[in-house]
């Protein structure tokens, strides 16, 4: 699916915050634990099927191999974002003790006036370690936490929180922690934080939590909210078993997308503060070779409506400043979470992103059943379209087929006359189509 410009509702009915990893760009660290010029891409790049059905590698299409050191680029991110309907980015951030990683590109945001997405700052406050390649315990870069390092941390990062773009929830910016209980007294750091951004001219702020490893009530830790972090606390049935291996010694871990999307969007909402999370997508094997962590069957339709319930449906009694949903993620191309354009699917987790805000979705009449043809042999393609035909009934019409077959079933299609209905006018989807989710070349018709 192509880029495609279109309205947005006015006002937005909640802000879609989107998580955004800073790490495509090199820098020393890296250099030296990975070897000269890596980034995250190298892993990305390197990623194979591991089962029949399984899309890897997952490549950039619209942005490229983007090297986040060049300016243009985050600009040309906000402005995709704002297009499609994401109201913020929440940047990872990486500090350890006074020592910051992956800091150039949000310093660089934070230095262009020209770019008006607002953003918001999430502590990745663990120890950072070979994590991709199973070595958990080997620790590249530790944290050290104290109470001298909770005011060192709060003083660097206030130019952040005083921006003008600075996401805020009744007119306090946010910051997120992704694990406060790593923190020996998580209350007693929020404390610090608030008194002394109370001090210092920042004012006060609003602390949340990621719920990606527990979920204690953030007023118990001297936070106000929580934010939802899926697929993290949540077990989908195993789908490991079901699957067809490519790879012999593949060892990792096949679940169900869907019920992870239909679980946490039935969730009720807990009697704290928490802003809902949706995800597009799970699939890390490019971090851990033959033993990722991989969720099947996501969809854009599926992502679409588990982001519009969020919004209509879990959000329905929430104050319009505290309609936040936090979507995991806007580029973590090496963990299957991205909504930037792919080269299999376009810009179709972004289309959904901006259909999933509008208040009413159109439905196709409840009298227009729809058929899905997969023209796989052209030579009985031209049986199957007159035994709609004669049903007599109005149908909806999805094709899909392989290219060597596409030439031969599109001459068919033309000469359907319909029986006073309109001809049909084969147009092609290049890459996808949202009605049938089918990955290959897809025609898509109203009516025959």
């Amino acid at each position: 699916m192509s880029w495609r410009q279109a309205p947005l509702p006015s006002p937005l009915p909640a802000t879609l915050v989107a998580f955004y990893l800073p790490q495509f760009h090199t820098f020393p660290e890296n250099d030296s634990w990975w070897g000269k010029g890596f980034t995250e891409w190298r892993n990305v790049t390197r990623a194979l099927p591991q089962f029949e059905g399984h899309v890897q590698p997952r490549l950039p299409a619209d942005l490229g191999f983007y090297d986040l050191r060049n300016p243009q680029v985050m600009r040309n991110q906000a402005k995709l974002a704002t297009e499609y309907g994401i109201g913020a980015f929440c940047f990872y951030y990486y500090w350890f003790s006074g020592r910051t990683l992956m800091e150039d590109p949000l310093r660089q945001w934070l230095a262009d006036e020209s770019i008006d997405l607002s953003f918001c700052m999430c502590w990745a406050n663990e120890n950072w370690t070979r994590r991709w390649d199973g070595r958990d315990g080997d620790i590249l870069i530790g944290q050290q936490h104290s109470a001298a390092d909770d005011l060192a941390f709060i003083q660097h990062i206030a130019p952040y929180l005083r921006d003008r773009r600075a996401l805020k929830v009744e007119g306090k910016p946010i910051l997120l922690v992704y694990r406060p209980l790593l923190l020996p007294d998580a209350r007693a750091t929020a404390g610090r934080w608030r008194q002394w951004c109370r001090d210092n001219d920042v004012g006060e702020i609003h602390l949340a939590y990621v719920q990606g490893f527990e979920r204690p009530d953030p007023r118990a830790i001297g936070f106000d909210a929580a934010v939802e972090f899926p697929p993290n606390m949540s077990n989908p049935t195993s789908l490991s078993a079901q699957q067809w291996l490519i790879n012999p010694d593949f060892h990792g871990d096949v679940r169900d997308w869907r019920e992870l999307a239909k679980e946490i969007v039935s969730r009720p909402l807990p009697d704290y503060p928490l802003y809902p999370g949706v995800n597009p997508g799970w699939d890390n094997e490019a971090r851990r070779s033959g033993n990722g962590r991989i969720y099947l069957h996501a969809s854009p339709r599926g992502y679409r409506d588990w982001l519009h319930e969020t919004v209509y449906g879990r959000l329905a009694a929430a104050a319009p400043e505290q309609r936040l949903v936090f979507i995991n993620a806007w580029n973590e191309w090496a963990e299957g979470a991205v909504l930037e354009p792919d080269t299999r699917l376009g810009h179709a987790w972004l289309e959904a992103t901006r259909s999933a805000l509008a208040p009413a979705r159109e439905m196709p009449p409840a009298s227009h059943p729809c058929a899905v043809i997969h023209a796989w042999y052209p030579d009985v393609f031209a049986e199957l379209l007159q035994a709609l035909q004669d049903s007599g009934l109005t149908w909806r019409l999805v094709i899909t087929t392989s290219m060597n077959s596409m030439r031969k079933s599109s001459g068919y299609l033309p000469r359907m006359a319909c029986r006073g209905r309109s001809t049909l006018s084969p147009t092609m989807a290049e890459t996808f189509c949202l009605s049938c989710m089918w990955p290959r070349p897809c025609w898509r018709r109203a009516k025959i």
